[in-house]
C-alpha cells in the first residue's frame, strides 16, 4: 500500500530530526521540502566573466614585470570583488581529487561514526553534523548540507575514519598553507607594510586553519531550501575547490553572480580578518551556497587565519594612515568560536567591531 501524504510528512519530519540530510534526501518518499528547511530564496544568479583571475607562477616569478603585474592583479581584485580564481598554484591535481573523494568517503560512513563528531561546544576541534541557521528566538530552518569540520593547524585534529582522510587532510594543509603565506606576502606588499610586519603582527607561523567539507545531496524543491545561507568567513583568505557540481555565489555591487572556476583551480575569497588587518582597504564578500535538484554537491573548504592567540587589529601603518582605526581589537579564536555559535548570522561578528564615527 503505498503511503499517505501525512505518511510522507511524518517520516520527513522525523528523520530531519534525528538524521543527516544525506538519508532525508536518499528517501524514496521524499517528493518536497519538509518544513523545517523552508527557507524561500532567489537562487538566480548571473554569470560574470569579470571574476579576477590570479596566476600563482606570475606572482611567485622572478621575472620584475610578471611579478608586478601579477601583484596589481592580485590588489584589484582584493579591493573590487574579495574574490578570485587561483590559477598555477603548484598543488597537484591528484591531491585536490584526492580531498574530494576522502571527504566524499566520510559522508558515506554510517551515522554512528559521524555522530561521535557532533558539536557539543564551539571549540570543539572536530565536528560533524547537519548545519541550522537560527532566523528568530523560537524558530530554526536546518540547511540543506551535511558537514565536518576540523582544526588542522596548529594543531592537528582530523576524523578517525576514513582511514585515507587524515594523511590527504595533513598534506592539503601543508601545502595551502605555503600558497596562503606567499599570497600574504603580495597582499603585504600591496598594503605598503613592512617587510615581516603581517607575519609578526598575525603570529603566521602559528597560524589557525580550518577544513571543512560540505555535502549537499540534490534537493526536490532547490527554490525552497538553501545549502548555506548568505554569510562571510572568519580568517584572512578562505581557498575553496569542489567535485565540479555549481553552487557557490557571491554578492558583487548588489547582485549574486554564479561562480564558474576551472578545473585545477582554487577559488580564494579575502575574509573578515583581512577586512579588519586592512583597515577596510579589502573587504570580506558575502556568498551563499545554492542547491539544485540534479547532482550531489561536495565542496571542500581550507580557512587560512592567524595564530589562535593573536590580537587582530588593524594594522598600525594603515591607521596612522588612514587617521583612526576602523575596528576594534579582539583575540582571533575568540572570533572563530563566537562566529561558529552564532550559526551564519551574515556580517554580524564583523559589524560589532566596527567603530562609528562618532564614538
Amino acid at each position: 500500500m503505498a503511503p499517505t501524504a501525512s505518511q510522507v510528512s511524518k517520516e520527513s519530519a522525523e528523520v530531519t530530526t534525528d538524521s543527516f540530510v544525506k538519508v532525508l534526501a536518499e528517501s524514496s518518499n521524499l517528493k518536497s521540502v519538509p518544513t523545517q528547511f523552508t527557507y524561500s530564496n532567489d537562487s538566480k544568479g548571473s554569470y560574470s566573466d569579470s571574476i579576477p583571475i590570479i596566476d600563482f607562477s606570475q606572482l611567485t616569478s622572478e621575472n620584475p614585470h610578471q611579478r608586478s603585474k601579477a601583484l596589481q592583479e592580485l590588489a584589484k581584485a582584493c579591493e573590487e570583488w574579495g574574490f578570485f580564481v587561483l590559477i598555477n598554484h603548484g598543488i597537484p591535481e591528484t591531491l585536490l581529487k584526492a580531498i574530494i573523494d576522502a571527504s566524499l568517503e566520510f559522508f558515506e560512513l554510517p551515522d554512528d561514526d559521524k555522530r561521535r563528531y557532533e558539536a557539543k561546544s564551539p571549540s570543539d576541534p572536530i565536528k560533524s553534523g547537519t548545519g541550522s541557521v537560527i532566523t528568530t528566538a523560537n524558530h530554526k530552518i536546518h540547511l540543506w548540507r551535511d558537514f565536518v569540520k576540523s582544526y588542522v593547524h596548529p594543531e592537528f585534529h582530523c576524523p578517525e575514519k576514513p582511514q585515507t582522510l587524515r594523511d590527504i587532510v595533513f598534506e592539503f594543509s601543508e601545502k595551502t598553507r605555503s600558497v596562503t603565506r606567499k599570497l600574504l606576502q603580495g597582499i603585504s606588499e600591496n598594503l605598503e607594510l613592512e617587510q615581516g610586519y603581517m607575519d609578526e603582527a598575525l603570529k603566521l607561523d602559528s597560524c589557525f586553519q580550518l577544513y571543512a567539507a560540505n555535502f549537499y545531496p540534490p534537493c526536490p524543491q532547490p527554490d525552497q531550501a538553501i545549502g548555506l545561507p548568505p554569510h562571510t568567513d572568519h580568517g584572512l583568505l578562505t581557498f575553496l575547490i569542489h567535485n565540479g557540481v555549481a553552487g557557490l555565489q557571491i554578492q558583487h555591487n548588489g547582485e549574486w553572480f554564479n561562480t564558474n572556476s576551472p578545473q585545477n583551480s582554487i577559488l580564494v575569497n579575502t575574509a573578515d580578518h583581512l577586512e579588519i588587518f586592512s583597515n577596510g582597504r579589502y573587504k570580506s564578500v558575502k556568498h551563499r551556497a545554492v542547491v539544485n535538484s540534479e547532482a550531489t554537491r561536495i565542496s571542500v573548504v581550507m580557512a587560512n587565519g592567524a595564530a589562535p592567540d593573536a590580537v587582530v587589529a588593524p594594522a598600525a601603518p594603515l591607521v596612522e594612515r588612514d587617521g583612526r582605526a576602523l575596528y576594534r581589537p579582539m583575540k582571533f579564536i575568540e572570533y572563530v568560536e563566537t562566529m561558529l555559535s552564532n550559526r551564519l548570522q551574515g556580517k554580524g561578528n564583523l559589524e560589532c567591531l566596527k567603530i562609528e564615527d562618532d564614538e
